[in-house]
């Protein structure tokens, strides 16, 4: 439609449309990781038309949206009123990715994820002070947030765990919570999972309340190393569920989304995202809630 001839028809269209604005930042140097990063940041419809400040929600593995239709999900969502707006951010993975994906702690087993420490510190110190310097972004912890996918939700669930004063929920999409310094011993399979261990180590009382989200797929893999007919994927997560729960994290403020048939893919975890997206809203909605 040409602004000039129906200048009042095209604006009444632009300003229907609830498509997100994407804002590609490319070759963002970070000194904490020695690289140049991508980003990709999703701004809310109604962006440019407004001077209020917006929720921010980080994304590990940021290069999976774009497979799995991440704007239209949002448009689609806007547009049904399901959820408000908020500035989402994919951070691109590279090859590096099973190096700098992991538990802060300290590396798997493989000497995997050996720059997990510099990933949470290039988040901490150099992406969320860029972001807020650049865009209109909230910067309550009840406003933040942080997911990722496999490899990258562990890393989210673990940066999210370990400054709850930044922080405050994180989803995980098919989390490698199988991660362990030691190889599976057929005599105890269970031991040995880093990021469980951090959490039973944890403190009681955490110093600040947070929100858990967790997805699984039925076929997410096929592994069963405990032999008690549920997937390695599945048994992980409730078992770190129940961890969390144990440190004072309530049933309200933690779930989980199981998708039958569901895959190790971008395609299943685009299935889950409105229903993720959905509930950080409803916690937002929730008088005194954490969101």
């Amino acid at each position: 439609m040409n602004f000039w001839q129906k200048p009042a028809e095209t604006l009444q269209e632009l300003l229907q449309r609830k498509a997100p604005h994407l804002r590609q930042i490319r070759h963002f140097y970070s000194d904490q990781l020695q690289r140049e990063v991508d980003l990709d940041v999703y701004l809310p419809c109604d962006y440019h038309l407004s001077l209020k400040k917006y929720p921010l929600l980080i994304f590990n593995d940021g290069q999976d949206l774009p497979r799995m239709l991440f704007a239209r999900i949002l448009e689609r969502m806007y547009y049904n009123q399901e959820i408000k707006g908020i500035i989402v951010v994919g951070i691109y993975a590279n090859h590096d990715r099973h190096r700098e994906y992991g538990t802060a702690r300290q590396p798997d087993y493989k000497g995997r994820g050996d720059r997990a420490p510099q990933h949470r510190d290039f988040i901490l110190q150099e992406l969320l002070p860029m972001l807020r310097s650049r865009f209109r972004i909230k910067k309550k912890r009840t406003r933040t947030a942080i997911a990722g996918f496999s490899l990258g939700g562990l890393s989210a669930f673990d940066i999210a765990w370990g400054n709850p004063e930044v922080f405050g929920a994180a989803g995980v999409f098919s989390g490698a919570l199988w991660w362990r310094w030691s190889p599976v011993d057929d005599n105890n399979p269970d031991a040995d999972r880093i990021v469980h261990d951090i959490v039973h180590n944890s403190a009681h009382e955490r110093p600040a309340p947070q929100r858990f989200w967790f997805q699984c797929g039925t076929r997410d893999e096929t592994d069963d190393r405990n032999r008690n007919g549920i997937i390695d994927s599945i048994d992980d997560t409730w078992d770190l569920i129940k961890a969390i729960r144990h440190r004072g994290v309530s049933e309200a403020q933690s779930q989980y989304c199981e998708i039958q048939d569901g895959t190790h893919d971008p395609e299943t975890w685009g299935v889950a995202m409105p229903e993720f997206l959905r509930w950080l809203f409803v916690a937002m909605k929730e008088e005194g809630g954490v969101f």
